[in-house]
Protein backbone atom coordinates (compact mmCIF):
# COMPACT_ATOMS: atom_id res chain seq x y z
CA UNK A 1 0.00 0.00 0.00
CA UNK A 2 1.23 3.70 -0.75
CA UNK A 3 2.62 5.67 1.77
CA UNK A 4 1.78 9.49 2.63
CA UNK A 5 3.98 11.49 0.50
CA UNK A 6 4.41 13.79 3.61
CA UNK A 7 4.43 11.26 6.39
CA UNK A 8 6.04 8.13 4.79
CA UNK A 9 5.52 5.97 8.15
CA UNK A 10 1.33 6.38 7.40
CA UNK A 11 0.14 3.44 4.49
CA UNK A 12 -3.11 5.17 2.53
CA UNK A 13 -5.25 4.45 -0.06
CA UNK A 14 -5.91 8.08 -0.61
CA UNK A 15 -4.58 10.12 -2.96
CA UNK A 16 -5.16 13.28 -3.25
CA UNK A 17 -7.60 14.63 -6.71
CA UNK A 18 -5.39 16.82 -8.61
CA UNK A 19 -1.64 15.64 -8.30
CA UNK A 20 -2.27 11.80 -7.28
CA UNK A 21 0.00 11.99 -4.74
CA UNK A 22 -1.04 9.50 -1.72
CA UNK A 23 -2.00 11.57 1.54
CA UNK A 24 -3.31 10.49 5.19
CA UNK A 25 -6.41 11.50 7.17
CA UNK A 26 -3.96 14.67 8.38
CA UNK A 27 -3.19 15.81 4.97
CA UNK A 28 -6.45 15.38 3.51
CA UNK A 29 -8.53 18.45 2.62
CA UNK A 30 -12.02 18.47 1.50
CA UNK A 31 -12.79 20.40 -1.91
CA UNK A 32 -15.96 20.16 -4.55
CA UNK A 33 -13.82 17.99 -6.61
CA UNK A 34 -12.57 15.82 -3.95
CA UNK A 35 -9.54 15.02 -1.80
CA UNK A 36 -6.62 17.02 -1.86
CA UNK A 37 -3.20 17.48 -0.83
CA UNK A 38 -2.31 20.75 1.29
CA UNK A 39 -0.41 22.24 -1.65
CA UNK A 40 -3.15 21.71 -4.00
CA UNK A 41 -5.47 23.15 -1.65
CA UNK A 42 -3.82 26.42 -1.47
CA UNK A 43 -5.11 26.98 -4.67
CA UNK A 44 -8.83 28.67 -5.37
CA UNK A 45 -10.96 26.26 -4.93
CA UNK A 46 -13.15 26.87 -1.63
CA UNK A 47 -11.73 24.14 0.47
CA UNK A 48 -12.53 22.30 3.80
CA UNK A 49 -10.67 20.57 6.18
CA UNK A 50 -12.12 17.23 7.56
CA UNK A 51 -11.30 18.07 11.23
CA UNK A 52 -13.59 20.88 10.51
CA UNK A 53 -16.49 19.09 9.21
CA UNK A 54 -19.45 18.98 12.16
CA UNK A 55 -17.02 20.11 14.86
CA UNK A 56 -20.12 19.45 17.07
CA UNK A 57 -21.44 16.26 17.17
CA UNK A 58 -24.86 17.52 18.41
CA UNK A 59 -26.41 14.45 17.42
CA UNK A 60 -24.16 12.56 20.03
CA UNK A 61 -24.66 14.91 22.29
CA UNK A 62 -28.28 14.70 22.15
CA UNK A 63 -28.48 10.97 22.21
CA UNK A 64 -27.02 11.07 25.50
CA UNK A 65 -29.09 13.22 26.76
CA UNK A 66 -32.41 11.37 26.19
CA UNK A 67 -30.64 8.26 27.20
CA UNK A 68 -29.82 10.33 30.79
CA UNK A 69 -33.41 12.03 31.12
CA UNK A 70 -34.93 8.34 30.32
CA UNK A 71 -32.09 6.83 32.43
CA UNK A 72 -33.78 9.11 35.21
CA UNK A 73 -37.28 9.07 34.31
CA UNK A 74 -37.70 5.11 34.73
CA UNK A 75 -35.92 4.58 37.97
CA UNK A 76 -37.88 4.24 41.06
CA UNK A 77 -34.74 3.53 43.37
CA UNK A 78 -31.16 3.54 41.80
CA UNK A 79 -29.01 0.99 41.45
CA UNK A 80 -25.06 0.39 40.65
CA UNK A 81 -25.61 -3.80 39.64
CA UNK A 82 -28.63 -4.46 40.25
CA UNK A 83 -31.43 -4.98 37.33
CA UNK A 84 -34.70 -5.20 39.59
CA UNK A 85 -35.97 -1.81 37.86
CA UNK A 86 -39.80 -1.57 37.17
CA UNK A 87 -42.93 0.76 36.92
CA UNK A 88 -44.34 2.51 33.73
CA UNK A 89 -41.67 3.97 31.94
CA UNK A 90 -39.94 0.26 31.48
CA UNK A 91 -43.12 -1.62 31.58
CA UNK A 92 -44.45 0.57 28.37
CA UNK A 93 -41.25 0.55 27.01
CA UNK A 94 -38.82 -2.86 27.09
CA UNK A 95 -38.76 -5.60 24.08
CA UNK A 96 -39.96 -8.69 24.02
CA UNK A 97 -41.27 -10.59 21.70
CA UNK A 98 -45.24 -10.90 22.81
CA UNK A 99 -45.67 -7.64 22.89
CA UNK A 100 -44.57 -7.29 19.74
CA UNK A 101 -47.22 -9.79 18.70
CA UNK A 102 -50.74 -10.06 17.51
CA UNK A 103 -53.00 -8.15 18.96
CA UNK A 104 -50.67 -6.34 21.24
CA UNK A 105 -48.87 -4.64 18.20
CA UNK A 106 -46.90 -2.21 20.56
CA UNK A 107 -44.27 -1.44 17.59
CA UNK A 108 -43.05 1.54 19.61
CA UNK A 109 -40.86 -0.85 21.70
CA UNK A 110 -38.72 -1.50 18.92
CA UNK A 111 -37.39 2.01 19.98
CA UNK A 112 -38.02 2.72 22.78
CA UNK A 113 -36.18 -0.07 24.85
CA UNK A 114 -33.24 1.51 23.15
CA UNK A 115 -33.17 4.37 25.40
CA UNK A 116 -33.55 2.31 28.53
CA UNK A 117 -30.93 0.92 31.17
CA UNK A 118 -30.89 -1.20 34.32
CA UNK A 119 -28.34 0.46 36.34
CA UNK A 120 -25.32 3.33 36.61
CA UNK A 121 -23.13 0.54 35.24
CA UNK A 122 -25.62 -0.27 32.19
CA UNK A 123 -26.07 3.19 30.96
CA UNK A 124 -22.01 4.68 32.29
CA UNK A 125 -20.54 2.36 29.58
CA UNK A 126 -22.95 2.17 26.56
CA UNK A 127 -22.70 6.10 27.20
CA UNK A 128 -19.24 6.14 27.11
CA UNK A 129 -18.86 3.99 23.87
CA UNK A 130 -21.55 5.99 22.58
CA UNK A 131 -19.77 9.46 23.19
CA UNK A 132 -16.47 8.14 21.63
CA UNK A 133 -17.84 6.67 18.75
CA UNK A 134 -19.35 9.76 18.14
CA UNK A 135 -16.73 12.03 18.38
CA UNK A 136 -14.82 9.59 15.81
CA UNK A 137 -17.74 9.17 13.57
CA UNK A 138 -20.23 12.25 13.43
CA UNK A 139 -17.36 14.94 12.24
CA UNK A 140 -16.02 12.47 10.06
CA UNK A 141 -19.57 11.82 7.60
CA UNK A 142 -22.10 14.56 9.12
CA UNK A 143 -24.62 14.42 11.65
CA UNK A 144 -27.62 13.75 9.37
CA UNK A 145 -25.55 10.99 8.40
CA UNK A 146 -24.69 9.47 11.91
CA UNK A 147 -28.23 10.00 12.75
CA UNK A 148 -29.08 7.75 9.94
CA UNK A 149 -27.08 4.79 10.75
CA UNK A 150 -27.50 4.78 14.61
CA UNK A 151 -31.21 4.88 14.21
CA UNK A 152 -31.01 2.21 11.26
CA UNK A 153 -28.96 -0.04 13.49
CA UNK A 154 -31.01 0.59 16.56
CA UNK A 155 -34.01 -1.29 14.95
CA UNK A 156 -32.14 -4.22 12.79
CA UNK A 157 -30.78 -4.60 16.90
CA UNK A 158 -34.27 -4.89 17.54
CA UNK A 159 -34.83 -7.39 15.20
CA UNK A 160 -31.87 -8.66 16.19
CA UNK A 161 -33.52 -9.10 19.86
CA UNK A 162 -37.22 -10.75 18.87
CA UNK A 163 -35.51 -13.04 15.79
CA UNK A 164 -32.49 -14.61 18.79
CA UNK A 165 -34.67 -14.52 22.29
CA UNK A 166 -38.07 -14.32 23.44
CA UNK A 167 -36.98 -12.72 26.54
CA UNK A 168 -36.67 -8.88 27.81
CA UNK A 169 -34.24 -6.44 26.72
CA UNK A 170 -33.20 -3.19 26.88
CA UNK A 171 -30.16 -0.66 26.19
CA UNK A 172 -28.33 1.35 23.52
CA UNK A 173 -25.74 -1.65 22.65
CA UNK A 174 -27.32 -2.33 19.57
CA UNK A 175 -27.57 0.96 17.79
CA UNK A 176 -23.29 1.21 19.62
CA UNK A 177 -22.45 -1.60 17.69
CA UNK A 178 -23.96 -0.23 14.80
CA UNK A 179 -21.64 2.48 15.16
CA UNK A 180 -18.81 0.39 15.64
CA UNK A 181 -19.78 -1.61 12.27
CA UNK A 182 -19.86 1.74 9.98
CA UNK A 183 -17.07 3.53 11.87
CA UNK A 184 -15.02 0.32 10.43
CA UNK A 185 -16.56 1.15 6.87
CA UNK A 186 -15.24 4.47 7.06
CA UNK A 187 -11.81 3.66 8.55
CA UNK A 188 -11.63 1.46 5.41
CA UNK A 189 -12.53 4.07 3.52
CA UNK A 190 -9.95 6.33 4.12
CA UNK A 191 -7.15 3.77 4.44
CA UNK A 192 -6.74 3.68 7.88
CA UNK A 193 -6.22 0.20 9.80
CA UNK A 194 -8.96 -0.86 11.58
CA UNK A 195 -6.58 -2.53 14.42
CA UNK A 196 -4.04 0.29 14.56
CA UNK A 197 -7.21 2.51 15.11
CA UNK A 198 -8.17 0.29 18.02
CA UNK A 199 -11.38 0.04 16.74
CA UNK A 200 -11.22 -3.81 16.18
CA UNK A 201 -10.06 -4.43 19.48
CA UNK A 202 -12.77 -2.58 20.69
CA UNK A 203 -15.11 -4.60 18.62
CA UNK A 204 -13.97 -8.21 19.41
CA UNK A 205 -13.76 -7.33 23.06
CA UNK A 206 -17.14 -6.41 23.20
CA UNK A 207 -18.15 -9.64 20.80
CA UNK A 208 -16.71 -12.00 23.17
CA UNK A 209 -18.12 -10.33 25.72
CA UNK A 210 -21.63 -10.52 24.59
CA UNK A 211 -20.96 -14.19 23.96
CA UNK A 212 -19.43 -15.06 27.46
CA UNK A 213 -21.57 -12.90 30.23
CA UNK A 214 -24.96 -13.23 31.06
CA UNK A 215 -27.73 -10.97 30.61
CA UNK A 216 -26.19 -9.85 27.70
CA UNK A 217 -28.59 -9.22 24.45
CA UNK A 218 -26.58 -10.94 21.29
CA UNK A 219 -28.84 -10.46 19.13
CA UNK A 220 -29.06 -7.00 19.60
CA UNK A 221 -25.25 -6.73 19.25
CA UNK A 222 -24.93 -8.85 16.47
CA UNK A 223 -27.72 -7.16 14.63
CA UNK A 224 -27.16 -4.08 15.24
CA UNK A 225 -23.44 -4.60 14.23
CA UNK A 226 -24.49 -5.74 10.60
CA UNK A 227 -27.22 -3.17 10.68
CA UNK A 228 -24.51 -0.44 10.86
CA UNK A 229 -21.87 -1.79 8.61
CA UNK A 230 -24.40 -2.29 5.81
CA UNK A 231 -25.84 1.58 6.67
CA UNK A 232 -22.45 3.23 6.70
CA UNK A 233 -21.49 0.52 3.67
CA UNK A 234 -24.43 2.42 1.28
CA UNK A 235 -24.17 5.98 2.81
CA UNK A 236 -20.31 5.73 1.85
CA UNK A 237 -20.97 3.66 -1.59
CA UNK A 238 -23.51 6.25 -2.35
CA UNK A 239 -21.52 9.05 -1.38
CA UNK A 240 -18.68 7.87 -3.91
CA UNK A 241 -21.08 8.32 -6.58
CA UNK A 242 -22.31 11.88 -5.72
CA UNK A 243 -25.98 10.59 -4.80
CA UNK A 244 -26.13 10.81 -1.30
CA UNK A 245 -29.86 10.40 -1.76
CA UNK A 246 -29.43 6.73 -2.03
CA UNK A 247 -27.34 6.05 1.35
CA UNK A 248 -30.39 7.69 3.17
CA UNK A 249 -33.03 5.35 0.83
CA UNK A 250 -31.06 2.01 1.66
CA UNK A 251 -30.77 2.81 5.42
CA UNK A 252 -35.02 3.90 5.00
CA UNK A 253 -35.03 0.29 3.72
CA UNK A 254 -32.81 -1.46 5.86
CA UNK A 255 -35.02 0.19 8.76
CA UNK A 256 -38.59 -0.83 7.14
CA UNK A 257 -37.00 -4.53 6.66
CA UNK A 258 -36.06 -4.47 10.56
CA UNK A 259 -39.38 -3.97 11.77
CA UNK A 260 -41.02 -6.06 9.04
CA UNK A 261 -38.84 -8.71 10.35
CA UNK A 262 -39.46 -8.32 13.89
CA UNK A 263 -43.34 -7.98 13.57
CA UNK A 264 -43.44 -11.34 11.75
CA UNK A 265 -40.96 -12.88 13.68
CA UNK A 266 -43.24 -12.09 16.67
CA UNK A 267 -46.29 -13.30 15.02
CA UNK A 268 -44.92 -16.55 13.99
CA UNK A 269 -43.56 -17.07 17.25
CA UNK A 270 -45.41 -14.88 20.07
CA UNK A 271 -47.83 -16.05 22.50
CA UNK A 272 -49.92 -14.30 25.16
CA UNK A 273 -48.64 -11.22 26.98
CA UNK A 274 -46.12 -11.97 29.14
Amino acid sequence: MATCYRHPSRETGVSCSNCGRPICPDCMTTTPVGMRCPECAKQSTRVVRMRELAKVPRVTYALIAINVVAFLTEQGQFSLFGSEIHGPVINEGVLFREAIASPHDQYWRLVSSAFLHENFIHIGFNMYLLYILGMMLEPAIGSLRFAAIYFTSLLVGSFGVVFATSGASLGASGAIFGLMGAAVVELRSRGISIQQSGLGGLIVINLVLSFTLANISVGAHVGGLIGGFLAGFAIRWADDRKIPALGFLACLALSAAAVAGAIAVSGATGGGFA
